[in-house]
């Protein structure tokens, strides 16, 4: 996958099942303004993931108009080396002194928390098209769960949502995304 293919799924993603699904009640906003900046790094190498995580912390630095970053690594395809460049960005956050400011969430296409199935449909709350880590402003997301009733039911109620959808409609609605028909 190029990289317009890769920017296009992923905006797919969210506008399908991120926005449309209403797993995320936040992200519309922002991407509706367009405030969101898509980062494409087809490199699989450490130097070059650690790099485009810099680069993109810098970005939001230097650009407030940006809401918020998603770093699109395309060959980070095994999920469990997905998980330690995770720890890697966790760790270049906290090193840098930007975990003051900035947190991660992320999003793999085999995506599996530690305490479900594989084919568990919860999975699909943080799986996407291609594999990405999502850099958000910690500002930002405090003022959001300020206005919002009870944000700690989120992950709960999509749970519920994706059980309800069952696994092969979350599926096919991915597949739909990656491949855009």
């Amino acid at each position: 996958m190029n990289e317009a293919q890769a920017i296009e799924a992923t905006q797919r993603w969210l506008e399908w099942l991120v926005i449309g699904q209403n797993l995320c009640p936040f992200a519309h906003k922002e991407f509706a303004r367009k405030r969101i900046h898509y980062a494409y790094q087809a490199d699989h190498s450490d130097d070059a993931y650690y790099d485009s995580l810099i680069l993109e912390v810098k970005r939001l630095i230097e650009q407030p108009e940006i809401s918020t970053s998603l770093l699109i690594w395309p060959n980070a395809k095994d999920f469990e080396g997905f998980l330690s460049l995770i720890g890697m960005a966790e760790q270049v956050l906290q090193s840098h002194g930007w975990h003051h400011h900035f947190q991660l969430a992320h999003f793999h296409p085999e995506y599996c928390f530690a305490d479900t199935s594989e084919d568990d449909p919860s999975n699909y709350t943080n799986r996407s098209p291609v594999p990405m880590l999502h850099l958000l402003r910690v500002d930002q997301v405090a003022r959001v769960l300020e206005k919002y009733p009870h944000p700690e039911s989120i992950p709960e109620r999509n749970i519920r949502h994706t059980l309800a959808m069952g696994k092969e409609k979350l599926e096919q609605l991915l597949v739909t995304c990656k491949k855009g028909k």
